[in-house]
C-alpha cells in the first residue's frame, strides 16, 4: 500500500510535472547503491574544509564523503586499497596515497573517525563517529566559530535532527531499562534428552 503524500510532496510533484516532465530526477525511491546522510552534510563538509579544522588547507571533506558512502548502516568501514580510496577522494599521481593518509589523520584528530591498524595497513577498520557528537566535542574545545554553529543549529531545527542533548537523554533512558526476566531464567537451558525405550 502506497504511503499518502504530504502537501509539500504533492506540490513538488506538481513542480516536477510543470518544469521537468521528461527528466529522470533523483529521488532515492526504490533505488540501490546510495547511502543515508544527515541533511546537515553540506555544512559538515564546509566545516571540514574550513581553516578551523584544516588550517594548512588539507581539506579532508572528500575523504569523509568517501567513507560515508562506503559504510552500510553500521558506521564501520572495512578499508580496501589506499590507492582506490585516494582516487575516489580526488587524489591522483605519486603523492595520492600520502595526501589521502594525511587527510585521514586530520579526520582522526578532529574526532570524526576512529581507526584500527592491522599489519601493514594503517587504516584497516574505520568507525565513523556520529557527526553530532564530533561537532559537539569540537564546540566544547572552542574550535567552531559562532556563525557556523548558529547555521548548523538552525538547520538541525529545520530538519528535526536530534540535538546532542536529545541523543544523550536517549542513551541514558536506554541504559536505565531493566530486564523483567529474572537472572536465573535469562539463560536458555538446553532441553533434556529423552531416552527411547
Amino acid at each position: 500500500m502506497e504511503k499518502e503524500k504530504s502537501g509539500v510532496a504533492k506540490r513538488r510533484e506538481e513542480l516536477r510535472k510543470q518544469y521537468w516532465p521528461d527528466e529522470d530526477l533523483w529521488t532515492g525511491e526504490k533505488e540501490k547503491g546510495w547511502f543515508p546522510a544527515p541533511r546537515t552534510l553540506p555544512l559538515i563538509l564546509s566545516l571540514l574544509a574550513s581553516k578551523h579544522i584544516s588550517p594548512k588547507k588539507q581539506d579532508p571533506s572528500s575523504v569523509y564523503l568517501d567513507l560515508l558512502s562506503r559504510q552500510r548502516g553500521e558506521g564501520i568501514v572495512e578499508m580496501g586499497h589506499e590507492a582506490d580510496h585516494a582516487f575516489a577522494s580526488g587524489y591522483e599521481g605519486r603523492r595520492a596515497a600520502r595526501t589521502w593518509q594525511e587527510r585521514m589523520e586530520l579526520l582522526v584528530e578532529s574526532g570524526f573517525i576512529k581507526t584500527v591498524e592491522v599489519g601493514n595497513q594503517h587504516f584497516k577498520y574505520v568507525a565513523i563517529i556520529h557527526p553530532t557528537i564530533a561537532i559537539q566535542r569540537l564546540r566544547e574545545k572552542k574550535i567552531i566559530p559562532d556563525n557556523w554553529w548558529n547555521a548548523y543549529v538552525a538547520r538541525k531545527l529545520e530538519t528535526k535532527e536530534a540535538t546532542h542533548e536529545q541523543r544523550e537523554k536517549r542513551k541514558e533512558s536506554a541504559q536505565k531499562v531493566v530486564s523483567l526476566v529474572p537472572r536465573g531464567l535469562a539463560k536458555t537451558q538446553a532441553p533434556k534428552k529423552v531416552q527411547s525405550k
